[in-house]
């Protein structure tokens, strides 16, 4: 309990929010990290996401290379990847691991997200006459948005606790403390920087849960209310 209350104190010293090394410095490179790898990742996976959703092809691949891409170490892939691009080009090795490790949710998302929709409502859609286009950005995105949205929140939790190992090839990030800190034994400053990640995950956790509330579309939503009221008075009769 002694080194928890140590970390605690460690963080909040006020030496760790100054010079090169301050802590709201490495949060800032975590999350642009961070928001770089999701942003292409997304570019990347999500149309292919809604293509293999709304045409149905090339499914049985996708699940293969997202199961392959989500058994890569990490650290391995990062490593390896520095030593191909250079030295001088480690950032861009960094994001490339990122993304890597970002696609396979973001892309599970995406399809998934369009093969939940009730075939019924996309029949019916063709029936009003409306193009493949149309019910696409209309029909399927809107209602698939919840599921792409849960894609995004696993894609963001995995690139952000991943990044941390950023730091072991001199890129920073929440994980340099940690790094510094074990040849040190410093279990305050190892513990404290494992804390910051782990808050870090947990509040971007929990934005992207009420993102995810949010996407449900209104009539989804207002259809549901009926249901759920129905089944409380049969529970509290049982």
């Amino acid at each position: 309990m002694n080194m928890f209350w140590d970390a605690l104190a460690w963080l909040v010293s006020p030496e760790q929010y100054t010079g090169n090394a301050a802590l709201q410095i490495l949060l800032a490179q975590q999350l642009a990290y961070t928001a770089v790898a999701v942003v292409i990742a997304a570019v990347i996976a999500v149309p292919l996401g809604w293509y293999i959703g709304h045409t149905g092809r090339g499914r049985e691949i996708a699940v293969a290379v997202s199961g392959a891409a989500r058994a890569v170490p990490s650290f391995g892939l990062l490593v390896l990847l520095v030593l191909l691009f250079g030295v001088l080009h480690k950032p861009e090795a960094a994001v490339v691991t990122f993304v890597i490790l970002g696609i396979p949710s973001l892309l599970a998302g995406a399809y998934t997200g369009l093969e939940a929709i009730d075939r019924r409502v996309i029949d019916a859609a063709r029936a009003m006459g409306m193009t493949e286009w149309q019910i696409l950005w209309r029909v399927e995105v809107p209602l698939g948005l919840p599921l792409l949205v849960g894609g995004l929140r696993a894609a963001v939790l995995q690139v952000v606790a991943t990044v941390t190992i950023a730091a072991y090839v001199g890129l920073g990030g929440l994980g340099l403390p940690i790094i510094q800190g074990i040849p040190l034994r410093r279990i305050d400053q190892v513990l404290g920087g494992a804390i910051a990640v782990a808050l870090l995950a947990f509040l971007l956790d929990a934005l992207f849960g009420m993102l995810q509330r949010a996407a449900v579309p209104h009539g989804v939503r207002a259809a549901a209310a009926p249901s759920n009221a129905r089944r409380r008075p049969l529970a509290a009769a049982a």
